[in-house]
Order: C-alpha cells, then sequence, then structure tokens
C-alpha cells in the first residue's frame, strides 16, 4: 500500500504479513518498495516455521523467501488487498487521493499500531 511522507513526492510502502488463519495483521514495515526493506520486514517473521507465503509476482518476494513455503498468485492475496482496504478506509491520512499526508515515517507506524490495537486487541495481548 502506497502512502506519502510530507509530499507527494516522497512516497513510501506499507508492506504487510498477514496471519491467513486469524486474518490479522502480525507485522509491517514502512519504507521504500525494494528489496532492502522487504528483507527487513522478513527478518520480523522469518522465525516462524510452521507458515506458507502467499505473495505476488514481485522478485524480490522469490529471492527472499524459502522456496518450499512460497506460492505466488492471486488467489490467497485477495485478503491482504481487502486488509489494505480496510485500513485506508479507517484511516483517512492512508486513502488514496488525499490531502492528508504525515510528516514522518514514524506517524504512520504508530498509527498502524493504534490501528491494529483497536481493531485486533488480540495480536497486541502477548506483548
Amino acid at each position: 500500500m502506497a502512502l506519502f511522507i510530507k509530499s507527494k513526492k516522497n512516497k513510501k510502502w506499507i508492506i504487510k504479513v498477514l496471519d491467513h488463519g486469524i486474518k490479522k495483521t502480525i507485522a509491517w514495515i514502512i519504507d521504500d518498495r525494494n528489496a532492502v526493506t522487504f528483507i527487513r520486514l522478513y527478518d520480523k517473521v522469518k522465525h516462524i516455521h510452521d507458515c506458507i507465503f502467499y505473495t505476488d509476482d514481485w522478485n524480490v518476494f522469490s529471492s527472499t523467501l524459502p522456496k518450499d513455503r512460497h506460492v505466488i498468485g492471486k488467489y490467497h492475496t485477495t485478503m491482504i488487498e481487502r486488509n489494505n482496504s480496510n485500513t485506508r478506509h479507517h484511516l483517512g491520512r492512508m486513502t488514496r487521493r488525499t490531502k492528508i499526508v504525515s510528516k514522518t515515517a514514524e506517524m504512520l507506524d504508530i498509527t498502524m499500531k493504534i490501528w491494529c490495537n483497536i481493531t485486533q486487541q488480540e495480536v497486541f495481548s502477548s506483548f
């Protein structure tokens, strides 16, 4: 999901990891859409071994994720698209074509934490 920091020239992405079973966001990263950013996100979840990663066909996913647990295709990515849509719906600063922009990536991260805490409190109960 793309968004802007300070101006529309400074485009950042929220790349999320969702648990397919409970349909909840378990990790995210806000930065440029590149391999370094995705590797930072993968480092947050690589300790989870009993899972399968469903992604679209971005080559960074294929080069980073374990091949035996990675499935490429649109069929299983509809949940992440729905989650992105709900994020945009509930948080005005993340809607498309908006005048609302954030001052920092840190504020966007805090906004995501608050939104996830409100909508899926069970994710934060173990922290």
